[in-house]
């Protein structure tokens, strides 16, 4: 494996076990979502470029994209917790109350 893949392997690893073990705040969380959508982002434009295929060239700019959706949804999300419940902690969340 080649640093280069190491590294991109590292930040998608530490990005989800952030996520994982790190679990107080929803925007901690939300960050550490796009941590790993950004090592997959770079993973992939790297991959394409590789390759040298034009089949996957549009591949990152589609994940960039839906990066960036998932992104405003969960700032969407983050907005309307701390309007309701006054705070981000994810220990004050209930799913089963609506």
């Amino acid at each position: 494996m080649t640093p280069v893949h190491f590294s991109f392997t590292l930040a998608f690893t530490l990005g989800f076990s952030g996520l994982a073990f790190h679990r107080k705040h929803l925007l901690s969380a939300l960050l550490c979502l796009e941590a790993m959508m950004l090592s997959l982002y770079i993973a992939m434009a790297l991959w394409s470029f590789q390759t040298e295929s034009t089949v996957f060239s549009s591949a990152p700019m589609m994940l960039l994209a839906f990066s960036a959706c998932e992104a405003s949804a969960g700032l969407a999300l983050l907005v309307a917790t701390s309007r309701t419940h006054g705070t981000d902690h994810l220990m004050n969340l209930n799913l089963l109350q609506c």
